[in-house]
């Protein structure tokens, strides 16, 4: 049995160790409230943008989706893009392992069609991990997870458009964590390239009933269609930006509520056990002295 000053050590140790999951529980919690806000601000705005396109869509006929690059859908993908959003600290859960998970699920997918794969990774923990398991890396983005901004998500965007419209992929698929609640994160899988004018139709239906095509367009339809897609695009990034932020912070703050949990069982454990060394101890004593008096009498 392991003595009192032992005991009383891992204790200290124990009791130290929740103080510092306690703090980033409460600093988790702060950061999800403002990650929470700026999904809020930003999701009004990225289903009206989708359900705008949606009906444009309706409204232009599908035979010159051909002059849109980004709508160009190729019936033989050779190669696709591939972009893995993880944060750039862990002590999350399963947060980042769950991402990695599914990209390399993705990736494995992919190669028994026999399509190649460029890999971008957002975040520190995706990008150590895929190097450490020898992976090779197109693009890498760092030190923006935390509170990431729009300028953030045009530049992730730009590179995805040039590579598609270059064609040097044939499709875009972005793999990321949607933010449920505090105690749920979903995997989420989206394309975002090519653009499927249908599905947005069929989600302006879901998301506002209110589309109507009685509109005049100056200049036509598909002009405007041709400009607001690489917007749509930027905001579609930056929303699985923020969606990946919350869920991070959510993730993170169940993870350290658990372990302050897990702290206080070990605690209330070690302290029965120290009480039960400090009672033998005392029995011991005890049995000692009795034993002393009936030898001297």
């Amino acid at each position: 049995m392991a003595s009192q000053r032992d005991i009383k050590r891992r204790i200290g140790s124990v009791q130290n160790t929740r103080k510092v999951t306690k703090a980033m529980e409460m600093v988790s919690a702060a950061r999800l409230r403002r990650a929470q806000q700026r999904i809020e601000a930003t999701r009004p705005y990225a289903l009206r943008m989708m359900e705008f396109i949606g009906g444009l869509a309706e409204t232009v006929d599908p035979d010159i989706y051909a002059k849109f690059p980004l709508l160009d859908s190729r019936p033989e993908v050779k190669r696709a893009a591939v972009v893995a959003m993880t944060a750039d600290r862990g002590l999350a859960g399963g947060f980042n392992a769950n991402i990695i998970r599914a990209t390399t699920a993705k990736m494995e997918e992919y190669a028994s069609q026999a399509v190649d794969v460029d890999l971008l990774v957002v975040g520190k923990r995706g990008v150590g991990t895929f190097r450490f398991q020898g992976k090779t890396m197109a693009h890498t983005y760092q030190g923006i997870t935390d509170r990431p901004t729009f300028l953030d998500a045009q530049g992730i965007a730009h590179t995805l458009a040039d590579l598609f419209v270059s064609g040097q992929v044939d499709r875009v698929d972005i793999i990321f964590n949607r933010f449920k609640s505090a105690m749920e994160q979903r995997v989420d899988h989206q394309q975002i390239l090519p653009i499927d004018p249908e599905a947005m139709a069929t989600g302006k239906d879901e998301t506002h009933a209110g589309w109507s095509q009685n509109f005049l367009f100056e200049p036509t339809a598909g002009e405007i269609l041709r400009d607001l897609l690489p917007s749509y695009m930027e905001i579609a990034v930056y929303r699985a930006l923020l969606e990946s932020t919350a869920s991070e912070h959510g993730a993170r703050m169940t993870a350290m509520r658990n372990a302050s949990e897990t702290a206080g069982e070990m605690i209330d454990s070690l302290t029965l056990a120290m009480n039960r060394a400090r009672q033998a101890s005392i029995t011991q004593e005890i049995l000692e002295v009795v034993g002393g008096a009936q030898a001297l009498s």
